[in-house]
């Protein structure tokens, strides 16, 4: 189920389920946010502080928990991810949200609540940029471009030119995934990613390249591979590597934990952390061809809810 898109007019909130942040930058995403027609919420967890949270676990419960309640809101918008989502998922209560469904919009840690709503009650959520990362008003950019569009509504289909680790292939299929940290740190629980029949979609930041092939190694283990109808690989930014070299990049990591499954797989779309990150929707249907020279993405037509 996709959530109505926006028109101008309608509410959104800004809140803060994971790590805080500057009240300049919530200022900043209220000017922009009103600037596109909507009317803007800024919830009490947006300007809290405690610790490295924005707000302690009760504060940002009790704000997300508001905006899921309130019909009135079309969107949640979060403003940053870092750590802190996990703490109060399963205290949340969406019963209000499964009757009114509303887009929720972010990526990283926001992954927890994302990857929680698709597979418990099979509501679409926004993959795209936040506030955290937008241009001083009135500056744009590509994914700040991309995020006014998505939110009302307006997707751009990926075309990228073909990367050597490709696997050549086409798929059609719902799109699942976000951070491969958090997919993992969320296998055994009630939010673990059901990847059958799926197209996965992976990105991160600031890790290790060995602990990327053990996070690789770790969703493989758990099957997570096994069934997929295609593998579309983001950006890996601010990756490091140890004292002893790994010997490996992060798509060659990828590539050797994939390479024994007839799916087709997909590198270097511009999605994750990284300066250009377009808008993808979890839980909406997506086509994928991956050939020699060229490949493309895009959503397939669907209704909303």
């Amino acid at each position: 189920m996709l959530p109505k898109f926006l028109q101008k007019g309608d509410i959104v909130a800004l809140v803060a389920p994971a790590k805080k942040l500057d009240v300049s930058i919530v200022e900043n995403a209220r000017k922009h946010l009103e600037n596109w027609g909507l009317q803007v919420i800024v919830g009490e967890s947006a300007t809290a502080s405690f610790h490295q949270f924005s707000g302690d676990d009760e504060v940002r419960r009790k704000d997300f928990q508001t905006q899921l309640d309130d019909p009135n809101v079309k969107a949640i918008i979060c403003l940053r991810g870092g750590y802190g989502s996990a703490r109060i998922i399963d205290q949340l209560d969406f019963s209000e949200f499964v009757k009114f469904p509303k887009w929720i919009v972010g990526y990283s840690d926001i992954t927890v609540i994302q990857n929680h709503i698709l597979k418990n009650f099979n509501i679409a959520s926004l993959h795209a940029e936040m506030p955290l990362n937008f241009p001083k008003f009135q500056q744009t950019n590509e994914s700040l471009n991309a995020l006014e569009n998505a939110i009302f509504g307006e997707f751009e289909s990926f075309e990228i030119p073909s990367d050597s680790l490709n696997k050549m292939g086409s798929a059609k299929a719902e799109l699942v995934g976000g951070n491969l940290a958090i997919l993992c740190n969320l296998l055994g629980s009630n939010s673990e990613i059901n990847t059958d029949g799926k197209i996965l979609f992976l990105e991160d930041i600031g890790e290790y390249l060995y602990s990327i092939d053990r996070m690789m190694m770790t969703l493989k283990r758990a099957g997570k591979f096994d069934k997929l109808a295609g593998l579309v690989v983001g950006q890996f930014t601010n990756i490091k590597d140890s004292d002893i070299p790994f010997g490996k990049n992060v798509y060659e990591i990828i590539a050797e934990h994939t390479e024994k499954y007839d799916y087709p797989v997909m590198f270097d779309i511009p999605a994750g952390h990284c300066d250009i990150n377009k808008a993808l929707i979890f839980g909406a249907e997506y086509a994928m061809n991956v050939s020699e020279k060229m490949c493309t993405f895009y959503r397939t037509t669907a209704s909303t809810v």
